[in-house]
């Protein structure tokens, strides 16, 4: 089928008098998890990861990802006459390079502008230019080429209420437009899904796992305009809306729109996630390239969505309380697949109150597929679990009241002296990092190596960040903010009070086991001036039967029996009897 689809994508290419055509993993929105009218790279592929690049040339094809997709892609590329790429270093287009040497001076490579930023395309421009490689903004292909593709989503938006979102759209909006005479500009184009949905306090369902809804964001001196499906916004809310200025344009108007407005107007936008089609729209007037406003507001949680994301961690902890009790009782007796349990993990989680869904597809990998650092286990092949091995479990929830994202390691049966150790000492990074206290400036780059030290020192590593932001019921990988070497903006981001990071650190031995431990943690003032810390917001307890005692300082002891009493404190009075005594056991002192 992919051989097929491939012959009829290049005969489009050929038709438009193209060499070669680019294929990233996104939509116009620069989203990490899309529609599936925007998923054409998985379409033409077979490969189904959340990360990576196509390119297709008359005669060959390639892909490239990065470390958490190796194994995946090896697997789906399997007989698709699809050249696997490893990316190395996801700061180099190493895609370009090939394009270089693929074609010859004078051929065209196009792409489609809606789906890569300004920053992108000039890149790739002066990448191909300096091989004599015309680029080509072409329509989108796909439009000719996928005979059934679905159609873009029309769900419904809903409020997301002021309960919980703590401060009105309006006041939101307010501090935007602060910020805006700050650029000296009159109009603000915002064009990121979980920061329209987050300023204006709605939430959407187009996106499977990300409580999101296509649109476009135009916030002007007075009005602001909302571009989307205007049959989204059912007549309630549109009324809510437009009693504070907010107005409802069909999503398509958008470049009208911008072209509309005057020429001695000036405008910002975020040149990191606004797409090339966009700019195309606003060549008469005063563009400003600033950073996305909202983003970096967003990523600064209040006191009172700390507040309601701990209830949401109480509820995730219990639900999973529920869950692993389940796993438990099942394999004494009999195998549990993969796929079986993830399923169980959702359905438990869904008991909770106010839960809207998974926040991602729950990692579930047992033995040699806890290696695989983004598997996804499917209802027909998924291994079957019993009583040995160690299971790596990667999972979270999306509530009204928080986004959640645990992961834990669980030692089924007798582990290896070798396991011990490298287990231990993913802990002791986990541990480092959460004690950390650490100046304000200091961004994620700088503090990645507390977590991945205890690992150095024995020649082990693992390849992908140590930490990534985590949304208020949005969108589970969040910026600005991260913790990862590197010269990325999330590695460059100074961390603030109220930021929310996750705490990763892991170690992966193809073919055998996977090891990651991971809390959701907040920024938060420490007991020094000017400084700041870190607290444990995940509630359930940690695997202590692999840890080496001869390498876990009793600091270190201290830390886990104090997280251990407060997940107990915290989870048992939503516990029957039985499950109280569980979580007990899970909880001692060691």
């Amino acid at each position: 089928m992919i051989i097929e689809r491939l012959a009829a994508f290049r005969a489009k290419m050929q038709s438009h008098d193209i060499a070669a055509y680019i294929i990233p993993s996104t939509d116009p929105h620069q989203s990490e998890y899309l529609p599936e009218y925007w998923s054409c790279r998985a379409w033409l592929s077979g490969f189904t990861g959340s990360a990576g690049l196509m390119v297709v040339t008359s005669t060959k094809a390639g892909l490239w990802t990065d470390s958490r997709y190796f194994l995946q892609a090896e697997t789906q590329l399997e007989d698709t006459t699809i050249d696997f790429h490893k990316v190395l270093d996801r700061s180099k287009a190493y895609y370009l390079d090939y394009l270089c040497q693929e074609l010859k001076s004078g051929d065209k490579v196009g792409l489609c502008p809606l789906l890569f930023s300004k920053l992108q395309i000039e890149r790739i421009k002066k990448h191909l230019s300096d091989c004599g490689i015309e680029v080509v903004l072409s329509e989108d292909l796909f439009e000719e080429v996928w005979i059934d593709r679905p159609s873009l989503p029309t769900e419904t938006v809903f409020d997301h209420p002021i309960e919980y979102a703590g401060e009105s759209r309006a006041k939101k909006i307010e501090v935007v437009r602060t910020e805006m005479t700050s650029y000296g500009v009159g109009n603000y184009l915002v064009s990121t899904l979980d920061d329209i949905a987050w300023l204006l306090n709605l939430r959407g369902r187009d996106i499977r796992l990300n409580p999101v809804f296509m649109s476009y964001l135009l916030i002007c001196k007075e009005k602001t305009y909302l571009y989307i499906n205007a049959d989204k916004v059912e007549s309630e809310l549109k009324a809510e809306l437009e009693d504070v200025q907010i107005y409802i344009r069909e999503y398509a108007e958008i470049s009208n729109d911008l072209k509309a407005l005057e020429s001695t107007d000036s405008l910002l936008l975020d040149a990191r996630s606004a797409n090339y089609s966009l700019y195309q729209a606003l060549g008469h007037l005063k563009v400003t390239e600033g950073k996305n406003i909202v983003k970096h507001l967003k990523s600064k949680k209040s006191k009172t969505e700390v507040r309601h994301i701990e209830n949401a961690m109480i509820k995730d902890g219990v639900a999973l309380c529920h869950a692993f009790h389940w796993l438990e009782q099942e394999i004494e007796n009999r195998t549990v697949s993969e796929y079986d349990f993830a399923v169980k993990l959702a359905a438990c989680r869904g008991e909770q109150a106010d839960y809207y869904g998974e926040s991602f597809d729950a990692i579930v990998g047992y033995k040699s597929n806890g290696a695989i650092i983004h598997y996804r286990p499917e209802k027909d092949q998924s291994a079957m679990i019993s009583k040995d091995g160690v299971l790596l479990v990667d999972s979270g929830g999306q509530y009204i009241d928080g986004t959640t994202d645990i992961t834990r390691t669980f030692c089924l049966g007798e582990v290896t002296p070798e396991f011990s150790k490298a287990y231990t000492q993913v802990l002791k990074g986990f541990i480092t990092l959460d004690n950390a206290v650490i100046p304000e400036g200091t961004n994620g780059g700088q503090i990645d190596i507390l977590a991945r030290q205890y690992l150095w020192a024995s020649g082990k590593n693992y390849s992908h960040g140590t930490g990534h932001g985590v949304g208020y019921f949005l969108n589970v990988h969040e910026g600005p903010q991260g913790i990862s070497p590197g010269r990325s903006m999330g590695a460059t981001t100074p961390l603030e009070q109220g930021m929310i990071t996750s705490n990763e650190p892991g170690y992966y031995v193809e073919g055998q086991y996977g090891i990651r431990i991971e809390n959701v943690i907040l920024c938060q003032p420490s007991e020094y001036e000017n400084f700041l810390s870190f607290r444990s917001l995940t509630m359930y307890p940690i695997e202590t039967k692999a840890i080496d005692k001869s390498i876990f300082s009793k600091e270190e002891q201290k830390w886990l029996n104090d997280y251990h009493q407060n997940v107990y404190d915290r989870l048992s009075p939503y516990l029957n009897a039985e499950l109280k005594a569980w979580l007990q056991e899970k909880c001692q002192s060691i």
